[in-house]
């Protein structure tokens, strides 16, 4: 499902008719640079070399026109997939020997961790995390450089084909604002042991939720418990193999660790997966049988493997739809940045709000235990139930949001009689949205009347 050219990404993206081509006129240099205001890319480039992500050189100026196709001096398609699959990580670490120190230090940690304390792991975690808030990219809280990207393309489309609005298929269905999840990793058995009361709290807010089980080595996990979690309208997922550090240590390990994994998935009747503590490389999913996974961070600044995949939006990695975790998880926000409210959570909403995206939360129910966390958890729900009730969100079920994002995937927008109209299965829960350009910005439109 990966789309091959620009018009097949920003049609993947949008779900909008078929319009001018976009190419690219490139060399064999790859480097960051400005796309429009915001927009980061990093990508071949013909006209710009050796840029820093920090450089302000704006890719506009460097458009140009032939009839009805816009030649950019990059590629679309390449820089999207460089920030979705975090590939920008390699060049901009390439050859640093700080790198190389973490990789060891991390090493070191997952070998001695078993026999470490607690309170000595997070004298481990805060050296190695050190220095965070001085990484310039991606952008703290969240960032949005791959919308930014896609919403500049359609822009400069807009503009060659000298129009102001373009219909195409909302994203979320009935019409939603933004969508959320909330996912609950359970890593120790006394995690296990607070499930039925996590979901108690879950339950007393409406909001229900996903449970990634670890299915060797850390705790028994019997089936009546799988049993219970759904019976009361939660879902399970499989969380790694046994949460020690090293699946995507070596390509061969994966791989027979990934048929065992498999085999979980089958036996729990779970279609998603998250790995151990995010970490993840996109490029061997090819091994996993899942229909959604939800280990690859929005911006990965408190978390081991740096990174971030830049977009709020789910996107396909091959066969797999990836649903990125978009918000700062409860240990990060507890243990490592000592905040004990929903204040960044908030802000971290609110950015994803803008961009119409998806507000997903990793809570472990291993972290909750103690009261003072309880209740900021709480807190939490009871903001996001009242953003339901407003209409501002749609809380759904992991699952629920990645058999949307597939169905609508596969829905078209197609013109009748000088009506636009959603056609495929599942089209009465889609909605016709418009993109508008006034001013040089770019707003969205729901259609109502298409409901």
């Amino acid at each position: 499902m990966q789309p091959q050219n620009t018009e097949q990404l920003l049609t993947q993206h949008f779900r909008r008719p078929k319009a001018i081509a976009v190419t690219a006129d490139l060399s064999h240099d790859s480097d960051y640079f400005r796309f429009g205001s915001e927009a980061i890319c990093y990508e071949y480039s013909a006209d710009i070399r050796a840029i820093r992500e920090t450089d302000k050189v704006h890719v506009a100026s460097h458009l140009h026109r032939n009839g009805s196709t816009v030649q950019l001096p990059l590629d679309p398609v390449q820089s999207v997939d460089n920030l979705r699959f975090e590939r920008y990580v390699a060049k901009a670490t390439r050859g640093h020997k700080k790198l190389l120190t973490k990789t060891a230090f991390r090493n070191m940690y997952y070998l001695v961790r078993p026999y470490m304390p607690v309170a000595i792991r997070k004298q481990f975690q805060k050296a190695y995390l050190r220095g965070w808030d001085k990484i310039p990219f991606p952008a703290w809280p969240v960032d949005r450089t791959v919308e930014n990207i896609l919403e500049q393309l359609l822009v400069c489309e807009m503009r060659t084909r000298n129009v102001k609005k373009v219909p195409f298929v909302w994203f979320w269905p009935e019409g939603a604002p933004s969508c959320a999840i909330v996912t609950h990793d359970v890593e120790t058995s006394s995690g296990v042991e607070f499930c039925p009361h996590l979901m108690d709290l879950n339950d007393s807010f409406g909001i229900k939720a996903s449970f990634q089980i670890v299915p060797e080595e850390r705790y028994p996990v019997p089936p009546s418990f799988l049993e219970n979690i759904r019976k009361r309208g939660f879902e399970v997922n499989v969380h790694d193999l046994n949460h020690d550090g090293h699946l995507f240590s070596d390509r061969a390990e994966f791989l027979r660790r990934a048929e065992r994994i498999n085999g979980y998935a089958r036996q729990f009747g779970a279609v998603g997966f998250r790995s151990a503590v995010l970490y993840r490389n996109l490029d061997w999913y090819d091994g996993l049988d899942f229909s959604y996974d939800m280990s690859v961070p929005n911006v990965a600044h408190l978390d081991p493997q740096r990174g971030g995949c830049c977009t709020i939006l789910p996107f396909f990695a091959g066969k797999i739809l990836e649903l990125p975790v978009t918000t700062t998880q409860d240990y990060s926000l507890f243990h490592i940045l000592h905040d004990y409210s929903i204040r960044l959570w908030k802000q971290q909403i609110s950015l994803i709000q803008e961009k119409h995206g998806l507000i997903s939360f990793v809570i472990h129910p291993d972290y909750l235990i103690a009261e003072r966390a309880r209740r900021v958890y709480a807190e939490l729900l009871h903001y996001l139930s009242e953003l339901r009730s407003q209409g501002a969100t749609w809380i759904a079920l992991p699952s629920e949001v990645a058999a949307w994002w597939r169905l609508r995937s596969e829905l078209n927008l197609v013109n009748v009689g000088g009506s636009w109209r959603i056609e495929g299965r599942g089209s009465e829960r889609a909605r016709i949205a418009y993109a508008v350009l006034a001013n040089d910005a770019l707003t969205y439109e729901i259609d109502r009347a298409s409901a």
